[in-house]
């Protein structure tokens, strides 16, 4: 039986690309063998692709080993095609295969293996979701937060190995179809509910509370951010805050986050929904929705805790449950509340 295979886009835009490998087929975009020398050095060229000063439509590349793109080495078949801007490289691979050169991506494959095997399950659950909403796409994932990280072969081990290998095809379900299993780093106390963050109400990610993630990782951060650059973000993202001269929170919900943010400006005050304060800030600076506000008119201090949007299953809370002993599945069930756990990908 042939292996359930995913798409996922390594490279967005790429300028160069240097591809190697031992063993590695070369074929063009007509499926015809193309005989040149590796390294490979591909770049743009008009429609198409050069590759090693050679023209071509565009470039696949397969092994049984694997193939190495810009130094790192991924798994089964990669292609190159010229994209709006530079070079899209998508790499297709058997999706069992994919989840094991994700889990040290995004957790630690040193966790508890039961935490691992819950990781294991929503990645899969994750990727079935969009390779689902996605068909006939050039691709299904993106390698980046947008979907999942990704980084190839190299990250893959044992323990990662064995987590996905345990759980062979299982996914979460709600009234019988995979479900889109979001998770984040740290909820801080207490998951989101997904109409807080993106207005749409989904019964199994409803937020719940989550004692586990303070004690093991109590993620606490701030930073300072002079009123000139706020002011700059903003108006970037469309808000209009010409003037600014204070920023305050406004309103809580249910799990402690913060509903809004009142932007006082020269011309009266703009309510920016935290969700869209924190995007126009940057994912990385404002780490999460659950923050205080303080300081005066140059310069805003952001204190918070957690870390991510806060939706669906808490990786560290995972971690601190999987240490007190609950198994996979009870995990799962606590964090995704009315799911169930199906075998073969959901069908």
């Amino acid at each position: 039986m042939r292996p359930e295979m995913v798409r996922v886009a390594l490279f967005k835009g790429a300028e160069t690309l240097r591809i190697d490998g031992d063993g590695v087929l070369l074929t063009d975009g007509r499926g015809e063998p193309l005989r040149v020398e590796m390294p490979l050095e591909v770049r743009r060229s008009g429609s198409g692709l050069s590759v090693n000063g050679k023209s071509v439509n565009r470039l696949v590349a397969s092994a049984f080993s694997r193939i190495s793109v810009n130094g790192k080495g991924y798994r089964a078949l990669v292609e190159v095609s010229a994209a709006d801007k530079g070079l899209l490289v998508v790499n297709e691979l058997p999706l069992e295969e994919y989840l094991v050169g994700l889990i040290n991506c995004e957790i630690s494959s040193a966790w508890p293996i039961e935490a691992i095997k819950a990781q294991a399950v929503i990645a899969r659950s994750y990727a079935v979701y969009q390779m689902q909403a996605r068909r006939g796409q050039s691709y299904q994932l993106e390698s980046s937060v947008m979907d999942q990280v990704y980084e190839g072969a190299d990250v893959e081990d044992s323990r990662a190995a064995y987590g996905v290998r345990e759980t062979a095809g299982e996914v979460l379900t709600y009234d019988g179809k995979t479900i889109q299993a979001f998770y984040h780093s740290n909820c801080a106390g207490h998951t989101e509910s997904s109409k807080n963050v993106w207005g749409l109400s989904i019964p199994y990610l409803q937020g719940v509370p989550c004692r586990y993630c303070g004690e093991s990782n109590p993620i606490r951060w701030e930073l300072n951010l002079p009123m000139r650059k706020a002011e700059a973000s903003l108006r970037g993202a469309g808000f209009q805050v010409a003037g600014l001269r204070e920023l305050r929170v406004r309103g809580r919900n249910q799990s402690g986050r913060v509903q809004d943010v009142v932007a006082e400006c020269s011309r009266g005050s703009v309510v920016i929904p935290a969700v869209a304060f924190r995007k126009a800030l940057g994912y990385g600076t404002v780490k999460s929705t659950n923050f205080e506000l303080r300081g005066g008119r140059d310069e805003v201090q952001v204190v918070g805790t957690g870390s991510g949007h806060g939706v669906g299953l808490c990786q560290w809370g995972a971690k601190g449950r999987a240490n007190e002993g609950f198994d996979y599945r009870e995990i799962l069930s606590y964090y995704y509340p009315g799911v169930r756990l199906s075998g073969g990908y959901g069908r």
